[in-house]
């Protein structure tokens, strides 16, 4: 079983920064590509930000500039850091693992974070 704990979510005025991590189990840890999702209500699931078990990183067009992915290998802790938000950055966002890192879609992975909450205020 892969347990995924989120954190970091909250209320932020737009231009400001937040940053979500994302403890994993040690094992999936090293096992599977990583990635981050955001959901608005009435929205599908979309794609925020993906990084490979050697550590490639990849991005969405609407966060690229604004948002990183990264992962720290011996805390077991993925992270984004989100800069210069927008109200169009309010969502749940979610962690997830498991999945495609070329071809990143929500369906293709399989493991879940409970999800938390950003809410960006103009």
């Amino acid at each position: 079983q892969v347990q995924m704990l989120e954190s970091g979510g909250g209320l932020v005025l737009a231009g400001g920064s937040r940053r979500l991590s994302c403890a994993v189990s040690e094992r999936a840890f090293s096992m599977y590509n990583m990635a981050w999702f955001r959901q608005s209500p009435g929205k599908e699931r979309e794609f925020v930000a993906a990084i490979s078990r050697n550590g490639s990183t990849r991005h969405a067009d609407s966060v690229k500039g604004r948002f990183t992915v990264s992962r720290d290998t011996a805390k077991n802790t993925l992270s984004l850091q989100m800069n210069s938000l927008t109200p169009e950055d309010t969502a749940t966002y979610y962690c997830a693992a498991g999945g495609n890192f070329a071809v990143p879609t929500w369906r293709s992975y399989n493991f879940w974070s409970q999800g938390t909450q950003v809410t960006v205020s103009s």
